[in-house]
């Protein structure tokens, strides 16, 4: 039973239509890997699934709801939380504080703070400092904790690697397994498509609006993921 249904999802920026009738599907539990190129549609698709950006009602269901319509704070009181590409952190809050942000939702669960800092330790010893102050990949760990802070049932995370060191990329990728641990499903935009692939059980591949391709990693060959990708 999927817990999240996208049907036939179509997008505009004014007159631009950025996604063509996009169909997808994410079980409880599942890690989904959204791929593509720039331009692709990626964000547009985090925004239109997060509430960022409005669509008909009935084109996207969450546990058996229609959720659409809604603003961004009505969905992510459903429980989908969105980490969004750059990270957007709060500059003038520090660290403990941008985490804090996400219990505004008043959703109970098992991520407190004390779990994010077991999580990423760095983070409790810099948690009185200015969120400006980390590098990029503690920036990102603290817009992860602060969407777990919100205890979703869907994580959404958006150009996950983008701009940040291999080495903070691997310990970010080591911790997803924890992350997405007790039943939270998760969807991973990456350019990387061997990162996103290696934790991915499917994938969905996207080219200006389209779904290009979708499968299971070890179904496709990565020349098909190639062809799909890059549109050659």
């Amino acid at each position: 039973m999927a817990d999240l249904m996208i049907k036939a999802l179509d997008a505009h920026y004014g007159d631009f239509q950025a996604l063509y009738g996009i169909d997808l599907s994410i079980a409880a539990g599942e890690v989904v890997a959204i791929i593509g190129s720039n331009g692709a549609g990626k964000s547009t698709l985090m925004r239109s699934l997060s509430g960022l950006m409005r669509n008909a009602p009935e084109q996207i269901v969450f546990k058996g709801e229609s959720i659409g319509g809604l603003r961004a704070d009505e969905v992510s009181k459903r429980g989908i939380a969105l980490v969004p590409e750059g990270r957007q952190l709060f500059p003038s809050l520090s660290v403990e504080e941008n985490l804090l942000i996400g219990t505004q939702v008043g959703r109970e669960g098992a991520w407190t703070l004390a779990r994010i800092y077991e999580l990423f330790p760095i983070l409790h010893e810099r948690r009185n400092q200015a969120s400006t102050s980390l590098s990029g990949g503690q920036q990102q760990m603290v817009a992860i904790g602060r969407a777990l802070m919100s205890n979703p049932d869907l994580l959404l995370i958006d150009e996950l690697s983008l701009g940040l060191a291999p080495v903070i990329i691997k310990s970010i990728y080591e911790a997803l397994p924890d992350i997405i641990s007790n039943g939270m499903s998760a969807v991973i935009v990456e350019q990387d498509i061997t990162k996103a692939l290696s934790v991915s059980s499917r994938f969905y591949c996207l080219q200006e609006g389209r779904v290009s391709l979708d499968g299971k990693p070890g179904e496709r060959s990565r020349e098909e993921i190639s062809r799909a990708y890059f549109g050659v």
